[in-house]
């Protein structure tokens, strides 16, 4: 998706810091809520990433690419952004972040059960990775922006239906779930648009905008959102490939095993609740 548009002189402003060679073709990239993601074709026959952040100021942009490259050193198998001539791995222009990233040539992971239990090993592993500084501790789709919801409908005098039906059950899952699950760094997003692999392989997880701490198994309810429903209604050959990959790494406990109809509540509702905010 495309909000910031890219000519030939922005790209080649960058390829030139990252000291590459000139760009020959720009075209826009599928996916994408918060940036704008463009092909480049370079005169070598080497293609990479630009993205411009458009709903993340450059502070933030920096501290999510700190995170990114920790995650990375650990072994996970995420894209990190270019190295630009002076260390740094982004640029300022006109108050947005632009980057450099590497061009991986595959498609989005389908839901068939051998790419399912991979992500769920890929899944387990993210959640191996120990917690660096400086991340939060609020899952940004969750009960935050459901307050942030709330707060606006309230001032506005505007709620709606759905709002209704959302506080009552923040009130109910608040009860629920409990606070002592197990916690470490969670993807929050992982949608099959930020999953790139083929059949039964996952090569690199994208977009860590959502990257917090929090309870491990709410993440992998999430997973099991974008990847386990097919017309409106979840399947269950696809949570038991997603959850016997994750199992496979990392077993459960009792009470995670014991919260997961919860949480997978949960994670439905954030998912609206967050396409409720933006559109």
């Amino acid at each position: 998706m495309a909000y910031t548009q890219v000519s030939a002189e922005d790209a080649a402003e960058l390829l030139d810091a990252a000291g590459m060679a000139g760009p020959v073709g720009i075209s826009p990239l599928a996916g994408g809520w918060a940036n704008s993601n463009f092909l480049l074709q370079l005169a070598d026959g080497s293609r990479v990433v630009l993205k411009v952040w458009n709903e993340r100021t450059p502070e933030e942009v920096e501290e999510l690419i700190e995170h990114t490259c920790w995650i990375a050193e650990h072994g996970f198998p995420t894209p990190v952004p270019l190295q630009l001539s002076g260390g740094e791995r982004m640029l300022v222009k006109d108050g947005l972040a632009w980057m450099l990233l590497p061009f991986v040539d595959a498609r989005w992971l389908a839901s068939d059960p051998d790419s399912l239990h991979a992500l769920g090993e890929v899944q387990a592993r993210l959640h191996a990775v120990p917690a660096c500084d400086g991340l939060s501790t609020s899952f940004s789709m969750g009960f935050e922006l459901w307050g942030t919801l709330f707060e606006r409908a309230e001032a506005a005098g505007a709620w709606s239906p759905f709002l209704r039906m959302l506080e009552q059950e923040a009130v109910r899952l608040k009860a629920d779930i409990p606070d002592d699950l197990p916690s470490g760094i969670i993807h929050g997003d992982l949608f099959p648009d930020n999953v790139l692999g083929t059949s039964g392989n996952v090569l690199v997880v994208l977009d860590f905008e959502e990257v917090c701490v929090g309870a491990l198994a709410l993440d992998l309810m999430m997973a099991f959102v974008g990847f386990g429903w097919q017309d409106g209604e979840p399947v269950t050959e696809r949570w038991q490939a997603l959850l016997s990959g994750y199992e496979s790494v990392r077993p459960l406990t009792d009470i995670e095993r014991a919260a997961l109809a919860d949480l997978h509540r949960y994670a439905t509702l954030s998912i609206a609740a967050w396409r409720y905010w933006q559109f």
